[in-house]
């Protein structure tokens, strides 16, 4: 008699129970993997604010407070909430630029108020959202995705340049050294072939950049002491949110993009327990992530969503119980009631972290440029897509005072490059991809042939036909039906026929 596993005998892999030794031991594993992640952007936000080094250490403590009841409830889950599958939560990137924007005009109570509002609009339409996933395809998110990473390097250069631009020694060859050093530890300890190092590479190289600092007297852990060890995070600590209309709908565009790549990472992490995920699963995560978002505020927080990093690393260890993951949310809610720890944070000095924040901001851009790598742009205007997004993107991040003439609302919603992107992206995408007036001819623009052409010279030997390529009434079409253009020497369209036999060959 063949001797059932506990996860076979519990019906899913996700299921299966390890011990609450073996629990704890791989759930502080992810905790490490994501922690460099969720305290980048309360530093970022905080920052941008101009709160004191103590209110920053609230932010971080705050956000890993509510990642940890947010991990809990998504892995763990209640009836209607968590998809109950091996994934982290935390504070999201994807909102971090437009938050800078917000927090800019309006402070950290015109964020908090834009953040309850637009997640609890993302709760409501969390029923239909499979029906909206197909206007974000990987053209759409890929571009959002690298632009999140591109916007974000000016705060990766300000901090390794000292981030206070009144101080001193802000852009001194000894901040911008220290940065490089760190950024150097970091690529070192990537090449280690200890994969437990290589993949806390980040977390490593700011506490090595950190203890450097110390030996050079430039970082200041005075204020480390001031205030409780131990404490629960007040609720609304900066005061009551204010909500302001232009800033709701900014984030809402956000919300929109975290909720795809939640359903991403879902569907991945699925995939690599080998479990089923239906729309039912689906919508019980998207309905955790929107939620967790939404009470965030009130205990100081931000925007949440599943780590993409965690579930590389559930793909790298094998271990797939979804309490494992649980037991890190736990030590993430702990970690949270330690302000003291968030002071320590709070004191490492930026130059550390604008080193480390080039890598780790820049695989946030690596991820998009990955994602764009599987979009199909042959036949179609895809590359349009991406061009446009982009650049327009990119405007406020190379142009800050750019929309500085007009109306306020057109500032909060375009002063941030992602929400412009994600704009762009996803009526350029409508318009291209799903509104099809007519029919298309076969060659409708530079930009969807710039990507494949056959030379009419090599037609007879067939070399350039790729796989899928077939004839149809006489024409080349690719795998998805859509007509390859033919030219001659000179780039001019041939008209041509082929003959085929009864199947088509």
């Amino acid at each position: 008699m063949v001797k059932r596993t506990r996860a076979e005998e519990a019906g899913r892999p996700e299921d299966e129970r390890l011990g609450i030794g073996k629990s704890f031991t791989y759930g502080i594993q992810h905790v490490l993997t994501m922690y460099g992640g969720i305290i980048a952007p309360p530093l970022i936000i905080g920052g941008v604010a101009g709160v004191s080094p103590a209110e920053i250490g609230l932010l971080v403590a705050s956000c890993l407070f509510i990642g940890g009841l947010a991990t809990i409830l998504q892995s763990y889950g209640v009836p209607f909430f968590g998809s109950r599958l091996p994934l982290v939560q935390g504070t999201s990137f994807a909102g971090v630029a437009t938050m800078t924007a917000i927090v800019a005009d309006g402070g950290l109570p015109a964020v908090f108020g834009a953040v309850i509002a637009s997640t609890l609009l993302g709760l409501l339409i969390t029923p239909v959202f499979s029906r909206l996933v197909k206007y974000f395809p990987p053209v759409v998110t890929g571009t959002v995705i690298t632009v999140i990473g591109l916007s974000l390097m000016p705060v990766a250069a300000q901090w390794a340049m000292g981030n206070n631009t009144k101080a001193a020694d802000f852009g001194s060859v000894s901040n911008i050294g220290l940065a490089a050093l760190t950024l150097t530890i970091v690529l070192v300890l990537s090449k280690v072939a200890v994969p437990a190092i290589s993949r806390l590479s980040i977390l490593l190289s700011i506490v090595a950049g950190t203890v450097l600092a110390a030996v050079l007297d430039k970082a200041d852990f005075s204020e480390v002491g001031d205030g409780p060890i131990f404490a629960i995070p007040t609720p609304f600590a900066f005061g009551a949110p204010t909500f302001d209309i232009a800033a709701i709908v900014s984030m809402f565009i956000v919300v929109l993009v975290t909720l795809t790549e939640t359903t991403a990472d879902i569907l991945a992490v699925g995939e690599i327990v080998g479990t089923r995920v239906g729309k039912r699963r689906i919508g019980d995560g998207l309905r955790a992530d929107m939620a967790s978002s939404a009470i965030a505020p009130i205990f100081n927080g931000f925007t949440q969503s599943a780590f993409a990093q965690n579930v590389g690393l559930v793909a790298i260890t094998g271990v797939r119980s979804r309490f494992v993951v649980t037991a890190g949310g736990v030590v993430l809610l702990v970690l949270g009631m330690l302000p003291v720890l968030g002071r320590v944070v709070a004191a490492i000095p930026y130059p550390v972290l604008g080193g480390a924040g080039l890598v780790l901001f820049g695989t946030v851009a690596a991820a998009g440029i990955k994602t764009l790598s599987k979009v199909d742009y042959n036949g179609n205007l895809n590359l349009v897509i991406v061009a446009a997004s982009v650049g327009f993107g990119m405007v406020p991040i190379a142009a800050p005072d750019f929309y500085h003439h007009f109306p306020t609302w057109v500032g909060t919603i375009f002063h941030s490059g992602i929400s412009s992107a994600a704009l762009m992206a996803v009526v350029l995408n409508l318009v291209f991809n799903h509104l099809k007036p007519g029919k298309a001819g076969t060659d409708p623009s530079v930009f969807a042939t710039a990507t494949r052409v056959i030379d009419y010279s090599d037609l007879k030997a067939f070399s350039q036909l790729e796989n899928g390529d077939k004839i149809v009434d006489g024409k080349i079409v690719d795998a998805d039906g859509k007509p390859v253009p033919v030219r001659d020497a000179d780039g001019r369209p041939v008209h041509y026929r082929i003959g085929t036999d009864p199947e088509g060959h």
